[in-house]
Parts: C-alpha cells; structure tokens; sequence
C-alpha cells in the first residue's frame, strides 16, 4: 500500500513575521511536491505579513488556543477519543510528564492534540512539528492518538528553554529531528546517545528573494555629521538579542563620530530599550521602526552601511540559533558585527566574513564597531566575503532538499 504523502506541520503560530525562515520551508517543499496541512497552536498577532505567506497554498487550521474558550469542541474531542485503543497510551504519556513538570501548560497542549486528532486532515499520514517544544508536545501526543508517524525541526529557545528529559523523550519517539546549528545538533545528539535520527541542516536563505545587490555605498567614515554611517539591526526586542548591549557599545562611541542606528522589529522590551537610549544620551541618533515586511527590510539592508546583533545567553538559557537576519544582511553584501554565540560563528568568521566579539561586552563590541565606522574598505571586504559565504553555502534548497530525502525515505520504508 502506497503511504499517504500529505504532512501535517503543526506551528506555534502562523503566520509570523519573525519566522520567514519556517515560511520559505513550507513553501520550498509545497514547491518540490509535498502537499502540506498547517495547524498552528496560535492564531496570527502580527499586522503585516511576508509575500511568502500568500504563495503558500496549504490549508491552514487553528486549535483552540485555550481549552476554556472552545470548551464544546474539547469535550466532543475527548468524548471521541476516550473509546479509542490508543488513547490510554496517549494519556499515560501525559501522566508520565506530568509527574515531572505538573502544569496546566501539560494539560493544554494534551487538549489540543485530543483535537487535531479528532479533526485529523482528509488523506493526511505524517505529523511534523516545528520547535522541539510545545508544538513537539502536541504532535508527540497526537501521534499517540492516532498512531501517526511524527518528525520535527529543532531550532534554538526549544532546544535550549526545554528540560533534558523531555527532549530525550520526544527524540526516542520521533523519526528523527533535524536542528538548523552544530551546537543545537550535538546537544541533541547527546540526548539521543548518538542516534542517527538527529540531523544538521542549515535552514538557509531564499536567495531569489535577497538577489544580488548591485548598487554602491558610499564610504562614509564617521568624519562628517552631515554623512552619518548607518547601523541597522533588525531583532525582536527580547532579552536574548541583546539590544541593552548594543545600545551601551553605541553610547561608548567616541562623541565626535557620526553614526545613525535603526531598529527593525517588535517585541516586549521596545519601551525599555528606548528609555535607555534616552538615559545614554543617543535616542537622537537613534530610529525605532517597528515590524516591517519582508520588502521593506530588504531596501533598509541596502541603504545600511553596517548590520549589527549582539547575540546573548538569556538567563533562562534562551539563545539564538543561528539568526537568519545577519544571513540577510550578508547576502547584500552588508558588513555583520555581532558576537560568537551559538551558531553565529557557523556563518561569520571574525576578521574574514565579519566582526565577531565575546557577548556582553559593550566595550568590546563597541571597539568592533568603531572600526567598521571608520574603515569603509574594511566594510566593502568583509562584505563581499560573507555575501560570497552565504551564497554557496546558505541556499536554502540544500535544505529543502535534504528534508524532502529524509521524508522520502521515510515512505519508501512504509511501502
């Protein structure tokens, strides 16, 4: 009998301006003919969205985000489900995990799993989840449920936010799981004791939609006011991108340099960065954007003269991955100053494709940036290395490519 190919992707949220990374996947494997079925524990909260998402042509269906507001659809779910052989698997799984981490977060995602299960998608045979947390959670428990096949992409807070164990737990019962950053796939390795099951595959950049920059900057030096150097970053405003950081380096900047900084992006800590850009003294130099689409951000890495992300360790071990921003920015030529956490180092080597320093060191950080501000040639160097680097090495259709082997293996096995 000849396996079902259509794959349901559950997702935290669709669709999500801070994951064009997730989108140009979907879209790559709808394009190398996988039929595709979007669940997302979420229901979308950004204003704008990216030309990716109306060229994706997947359904896409919603679980209830919490249980209480849809408490019909819940119980006819449970009701369904309850008779059913495998549902006593499915639930001593969830006691299994509750007995080690006893929150209704446990019990939420174990609804929505009872309703995707439920309201299984006509003809669908495979589950793939994207973040190895709670949307690994519900696929874990639908597949369960259902008896389904299951595989996931992990990326960067799921990996490192998640206790050992429960990452342990899912690897042991996914077909495999692929990471996007070699220190994401050997902590995943370790926690499958050396499995084949998990693989590394750098996610990478639609290199149709970041074509070659063929304009020109100008070479700016710092020396005159009226001639600023510009530095764009573009991040949510969350502890692990290190905005705090980068606005000290940027008040460590001798006075008598000119510079301009642009923000690009939301997030929670927006109000608080911008009252210590007032408290340092540079909230005049500094413009505050918002979240923008794709496009947008596109015409504002050309018009930059220098990219900057100081990456950091949060105190809760959230981390970046491997940041697909500075993947932009290099592809159009942009000089990358950021700092040698997690995968960065992956993609920029200081010195060779970019400036790279310790997190958490404005001092340091600054130093890297004086000197990018001062040497133009520096920047157009360093530029064209990293978008010559990203150009052979980050196409995203070796990941595409690679995904779909590993999901035709899969069904070749099955047949």
């Amino acid at each position: 009998m000849k396996p079902r190919r259509k794959i349901v992707v559950v997702l935290k949220g669709y669709p999500r301006l801070s994951e064009t990374f997730i989108a140009q996947e979907l879209l790559g494997l709808e394009r190398a003919g996988i039929e595709l079925v979007i669940v997302a524990l979420r229901r979308p909260t950004d204003a704008k969205r990216h030309p990716v998402h109306d060229e994706i042509k997947a359904a896409v269906h919603y679980l209830p985000e919490y249980l209480h507001e849809e408490p019909l659809r819940v119980l006819r779910s449970v009701l369904i489900c309850l008779p059913r052989p495998d549902f006593r698997r499915a639930l001593g799984a969830l006691i299994a995990d509750l007995r080690r981490d006893p929150t209704r977060n446990r019990i939420r995602r174990f609804g929505q799993a009872l309703v995707l299960a439920v309201e299984w998608p006509d003809g669908a045979g495979w589950l793939h989840a994207h973040f190895a947390h709670t949307p690994a959670s519900v696929t874990r428990y639908t597949s369960l449920l259902r008896g389904q096949p299951w595989t996931c992409s992990a990326h960067a807070k799921d990996i490192w936010t998640s206790a050992d164990w429960d990452l342990a737990d899912k690897l042991g019962s996914a077909r495999w799981m692929v990471t996007c950053t070699k220190t994401g796939f050997d902590h995943l390795k370790s926690l499958a004791n050396g499995s084949s099951r998990v693989h590394l595959s750098y996610h990478g950049l639609d290199l149709a939609r970041f074509g070659n920059f063929e304009g020109w900057r100008a070479a700016h030096d710092g020396s005159a006011p009226e001639e600023p150097v510009v530095i764009l970053s573009v991040g949510r405003a969350v502890e692990k991108k290190g905005y705090g950081t980068l606005l000290q380096a940027l008040a460590l900047l001798p006075r008598d340099l000119a510079w301009r900084f642009e923000h690009i992006g939301g997030g929670d800590q927006l109000d608080r960065l911008k009252a210590l850009a007032e408290k340092l003294g540079i909230s005049a130099r500094v413009s505050w954007k918002g979240a923008l689409a794709q496009e947008e951000v596109l015409q504002l890495y050309r018009r930059a003269d220098i990219f900057a992300l100081a990456c950091r360790i949060a105190a809760d071990g959230d981390r970046d991955g491997l940041p697909n921003v500075l993947v932009e920015a290099a592809s159009q030529r942009l000089i990358c100053v950021s700092t040698n956490v997690s995968g960065v180092p992956e993609l920029l080597t200081d010195g060779e494709t970019g400036l790279l320093v310790p997190p958490d060191d404005p001092a340091a950080l600054a130093r890297a940036l004086e000197r990018a501000i001062r040497d133009p040639a520096l920047r157009t160097r360093l530029g064209n290395a990293a978008e010559q680097h990203v150009r052979e090495h980050f196409d995203h259709m070796s990941s595409i490519g690679q995904l779909k082997d590993l999901f035709e293996q899969e069904w070749q096995a099955a047949r």
